[in-house]
């Protein structure tokens, strides 16, 4: 069906005269040259558009109006693809109009913002934003300030912003205060101060719903309320995965549109308690050392991620251990199907019928589902057990810039499953090849001693000591070995507690891994400890065994996904050119 003809006129821009339509749903204006002939035209959606002013208006870096009768200006998003790129960049846009009469410049501003009302019903007018001063560069009030709060302020979103003083400030705000009115949540920081606006919003759903957190079984309740990233933190890891971009101009745009992304969340128990929620990386093994020995050395800065690394890989450490999993089913996706969780994921989409069923019976099938998962019998769990490198969790493809396709090329955002990743104990040199082909479009999974599962939980326990002793080396420490690996353990547990990780961390945690105060000594000479910690999303859990649930779609955040850049038409890679000179 044709779209109806809303308004059509002539309109300058410059000297230039443009046949101007607007048909409700986009805004074309086509160059007409003396023999009123047509030549190139530009077309913006109207959900693209952000504002619509009278008059000559600038906004960045400082607004600045010049009324004049007969013109008028539109903003609109225009979509630029950077070469190497995993995402498409958004920038602010705008055209000036110039009308015959101020009667028709004002009947184009008119239709163009009921247009606005009509075909974007979801936009935010009201934002609830949590601004972290420390994080990153500790550029993040200057950031919203400058480039995000004009923003916002063209597009006629009103917000209250909360600059935060201390850890857990927004978490515990949005637990406890009054938030009628708001339509999302914002916050400006990285990964840590998305973790604890998380936190927030589920909780407050599963309060106003009556529903208890710690019961492993437990149904949540999706969150209404919206979340948006401003990147300004160290690591942006789920900005990148699900905008493709760090870039807070672009995030900003996505908030004002009102896109929608549904995101599952894997929450994390000990028996009946519930540790965390997480929803990129639960890794234990490596990925929990190198954050165990990173949080020794925070002042050296982001510096300290490579450090901690090198010398975890160095210390060669393999931990024995009991995963048992639930498989997803097979015949929806696989970790391994070569396909890639764009905007307007075919997977995901198909996943919310799945996920959020309308069937009579779909609360029992629900409730059996539930109870398979919290249940102690064996049903369709699968159990391994043995020594592994590293164990991972992650419900998305945790890509970065340095890793552009992440740890799970093939992970989806929004369908209900987890990829497990299981990497059994193998030589240094194989582990540093799986480590690298993270950084390459190789096959990380092709390798005899990695595997890849999509499950819908995850069962992890260490071995008892006894089950272990199958798997040690041949050869035990020497007494003296012993005694200085066992004078070791009041220096390292000083070093967990003064990083401000939880209490008791080391009474949970059973064995953690013990500092060296030299490492390349402590390669040969030290023993190794039998546990690991648990990484998840760059928080230490206090616990080693502990049980994972993905819940689908639980949360939504105001992005849609990694736009595929080549399938983009008219991406203008000199404006990328032009910025940078």
């Amino acid at each position: 069906m044709e779209p109806v003809l809303t308004l059509e006129s002539s309109l300058w821009v410059g000297n230039k005269r443009y046949r101007g339509v607007l048909t409700g749903w986009k805004f074309n204006w086509t160059e007409v040259d003396k023999k009123n002939r047509d030549k190139k035209t530009i077309s913006v959606f109207v959900a693209d558009i952000v504002g619509v002013e009278d008059g000559r208006v600038y906004i960045l870096p400082h607004k600045s109006a010049v009324d004049t009768d007969k013109i008028f200006t539109v903003f609109y998003v225009k979509r630029i693809r950077r070469r190497g790129a995993n995402g498409v960049l958004w920038r602010l846009s705008r055209t000036q109009f110039s009308c015959p009469s101020r009667a028709l410049r004002d009947q184009w501003t008119k239709h163009l913002r009921a247009a606005l009302k009509t075909h974007s019903p979801l936009r935010p007018s009201s934002l609830l934003v949590f601004i972290n001063p420390f994080g990153g560069k500790k550029r993040g009030r200057d950031i919203y300030h400058s480039l995000v709060a004009p923003i916002f302020e063209l597009a006629g979103i009103s917000c209250h912003v909360i600059v935060t003083e201390r850890a857990n400030q927004a978490r515990d705000h949005l637990l406890k205060k009054d938030l009628t009115g708001f339509d999302g949540v914002v916050c400006v920081g990285g990964d840590g101060m998305f973790s604890e606006v998380l936190h927030g919003v589920i909780g407050r759903t599963q309060q106003e719903a009556g529903l208890c957190e710690n019961d492993p079984a437990v149904a949540l309740q999706p969150c209404p309320l919206h979340i948006g990233i401003i990147p300004a933190g160290s690591t942006d890891c789920v900005c990148y995965a699900t905008v493709g971009v760090i870039d807070p101009v672009t995030s900003a745009l996505h908030i004002i549109i009102g896109d929608s992304q549904p995101l599952d969340v894997c929450s994390v128990h000990h028996g009946n308690t519930l540790v965390r929620y997480s929803v990129s990386l639960l890794g234990y093994g490596f990925y929990g050392d190198v954050l165990v020995e990173s949080e020794k050395h925070r002042w050296m800065g982001p510096l300290r991620y490579d450090y901690a690394g090198t010398m975890v890989y160095l210390n060669n450490r393999s931990y024995a251990g009991i995963v048992r999993f639930l498989p997803a089913d097979p015949l929806l996706s696989s970790p391994r199907d070569k396909t890639r969780c764009l905007s307007g994921c075919n997977v995901c989409s198909r996943s919310t019928e799945r996920l959020f069923p309308h069937t009579p019976d779909a609360s029992s099938l629900y409730s059996s589902h539930l109870s398979q998962i919290s249940g102690d019998s064996d049903g369709d769990w699968v159990s391994v057990e043995g020594k592994f490198r590293c164990v991972s969790l992650t419900c998305m493809s945790c890509s970065c810039p340095r890793s552009p396709l992440g740890l799970s090329p093939s992970a989806h955002l929004a369908d209900g499953t987890g990829d497990l990743i299981l990497v059994w104990d193998t030589h240094p040199l194989a582990f540093l090849q799986y480590l690298y082909r993270h950084t390459s479009t190789q096959d990380r999974f092709d390798l005899p001693f990695v595997e890849v599962h999509r499950v819908r939980a995850v069962r992890f326990s260490v071995l008892s000591h006894e089950e272990e002793d199958a798997y040690k080396e041949v050869g035990e420490p020497t007494e003296v070995e012993a005694i200085a690996a066992e004078e070791e353990d009041g220096g390292y547990v000083e070093d967990i507690r003064r990083s401000g990780s939880q209490q008791h961390f080391t009474e949970k945690l059973g064995g953690p891994p013990k500092a060296t105060c030299a490492p390349l000594c402590g390669l040969c000479c030290r023993k190794a400890p039998t546990s690991s910690a648990w990484n998840c999303d760059g928080e230490i859990l206090p616990f080693t065994d502990i049980l994972c649930r993905i819940h689908g779609q639980l949360v939504r955040l105001y992005a849609r996904g990694i736009e595929d850049a080549a399938a983009l038409h008219g991406c203008n890679e000199e404006l990328v050119k032009s910025e940078r000179r």
